[in-house]
């Protein structure tokens, strides 16, 4: 499970961080709500939002707050009017780099996604620029304690999902984009709710990179997650764990 992902169980796990909820839960919501806005408000209906809720509820967001997200999106209020963008880019090392923001401001988000690009040893490119090196895929994330490898490998497969991995932090399940909802709904079934449920950009190749340049590609991807608009991060990487452990440490 190489990738920004790794880093952040790994930052976890060592205590150096919080899993700032609050921040999770408000792209979360954006999520709901844009989801509500653009389709059906019930989740039945509605593919893009009923995975925007199996993710939320998969990190225990209170109902509350999923109810309030689906209702404000559908009645299409002030606050709402959020636009999907992607920005790419390359970081130290030439690391592949792609950043899903929701804002309400492109010019705004533009010009923050560039300068933080610049300030942490990156460079922010074209549209396009780095997105032939990942494959959009469905990935659904189960704790360890969830199943033991063989009987998530042979659920995974029979649910749909193409490819499964599974290690100390858990178990990841891979599949095609659209069959996502599927597969998430079939997984729930045998194993129960899952730790998330999301479309990932997935890289074809991984950059090894070490030493200075990958602090600060770290602090480039971190920089780029704190960020108010950001979704998520994606980045083709490849770090040695002690190196990872390192640099959590």
């Amino acid at each position: 499970m190489a990738g920004h992902s790794k880093f952040k169980n790994i930052m976890h796990r060592k205590g150096a961080q919080d899993k700032k909820r609050a921040q999770l839960f408000a792209r979360l919501s954006k999520e709901i709500m844009v989801a509500a806005k653009m389709g059906d408000p019930d989740p039945a209906v509605n593919p893009r939002l009923r995975l925007a809720v199996q993710a939320a509820r998969a990190q225990s967001m209170p109902k509350d707050n999923i109810e309030r997200a689906i209702q404000k999106g559908a009645g299409g209020g002030e606050g709402t009017d959020y636009e999907e963008i992607r920005y790419e880019g390359y970081g130290p090392g030439g690391v592949a780099i792609i950043v899903d923001v929701l804002t309400d401001n492109r010019n705004r988000s533009a010009a923050d996604i560039r300068s933080i690009f610049n300030k942490n040893g990156g460079n922010m490119g074209e549209t396009g620029s780095v997105a032939f090196m990942f494959e959009r895929m469905g990935e659904v994330r189960y704790k360890a304690e969830a199943a033991s490898a063989e009987a998530m490998f042979e659920g995974a497969l029979e649910a749909g999902a193409e490819d499964v991995e599974s290690d100390e932090d858990g178990h990841v399940a891979a599949c095609q984009a659209d069959d996502l909802g599927d597969v998430s709904a079939a997984l729930q079934e045998t194993f129960g709710e899952a730790e998330t449920v999301r479309l990932i950009w997935k890289p074809k190749n991984l950059s090894p990179v070490e030493g200075e340049a990958a602090e600060t590609l770290m602090k480039l991807l971190d920089a780029l997650d704190d960020y108010d608009d950001t979704q998520n991060v994606w980045a083709n990487y490849d770090i040695p764990e002690a190196e990872l452990e390192r640099l959590a440490g």
